[in-house]
């Protein structure tokens, strides 16, 4: 079809990225994956400062925050994506089908994995306190208390709902970054990208790599959460969440379909 290519041809792209990916070397996989970090928490600062910036309207139209907040946040992918970057999140699909054509081994996939969560952390870690709470971007009202109160709830939840939630976040990430692919134009893969992580949005899923931007920033101003309580609590399930929405239900049902011609 004229403007767009098969899911057959995607899994067989990602074979390709997969190979490069692993073969980056340490200082440019944590470069790379530091400006995912930056992106993601671009896009969330967007979707707080928009998304909960009307109060009297939002007050009696609960779905509005939501969908102000969903409709900003996409643009973080957009940059990983266009400018090109390293997405954990991401990369939790990416990388699949290649391992199971065996074309890249199972330690390049948990090599890959670890530096880039670890850039990603570093990356949101520094646009969030630099470029938000430093320069006091949600020191005012209403977004002093709504990242607080967001924040807050994101750790209140129990370890089997973050973890779903995690599941589902990635699940509708990881076809955003399919559909973006399966586009030869740059209209076609803004409107794919957009779409579903608009929607993961919406839904209220979690995201680890956002959460890396929502629960520091709630820290700095002041919400009642611990370090421990940051990854115990949230970010080690929505994580674990995140690698089998990707892995298993992207990567891994479209790589084990399309794994033989």
């Amino acid at each position: 079809m004229l403007g767009i290519i098969t899911p057959s041809e995607i899994v067989k792209s990602t074979e390709a990225v997969a190979v490069t990916k692993v073969n980056l070397s340490t200082v440019k996989t944590l470069a790379l994956s530091f400006l995912a970090g930056v992106y993601i928490a671009m896009g969330g600062t967007f979707s707080i400062l928009v998304g909960f910036g009307f109060p009297g309207f939002s007050e009696f139209n609960p779905a509005l925050t939501k969908l102000l907040c969903g409709a900003m946040f996409p643009i973080g992918l957009m940059f990983v994506v266009f400018a090109g970057a390293e997405l954990f999140t991401g990369n939790n699909a990416m990388l699949i089908p290649a391992l199971l054509k065996k074309k890249i081994k199972i330690k390049e996939v948990l090599r890959n994995w670890s530096l880039v969560y670890l850039g990603n952390f570093l990356g949101a870690l520094f646009f969030t306190y630099i470029f938000v709470y430093y320069i006091g971007l949600t020191d005012a009202e209403p977004w002093h208390s709504a990242i607080i109160k967001l924040s807050e709830a994101k750790v209140s939840m129990s370890w089997t709902t973050t973890f779903i939630k995690g599941i589902g976040a990635n699940w509708f990430v990881c076809l955003a970054i399919w559909f973006a692919m399966s586009s030869k134009s740059s209209s076609g893969k803004i409107f794919g990208l957009w779409f579903p992580v608009a929607c993961f949005v919406v839904l209220g899923y979690e995201h680890c790599i956002a959460n890396m931007f929502f629960i520091p920033l709630g820290m700095f101003n002041g919400a009642n959460i611990s370090i421990s309580s940051l990854f115990l609590d949230n970010l080690i399930p929505a994580t674990l969440g995140n690698i089998v929405g990707g892995a298993m239900f992207v990567g891994g049902l479209y790589g084990l379909i399309y794994k033989k011609k």
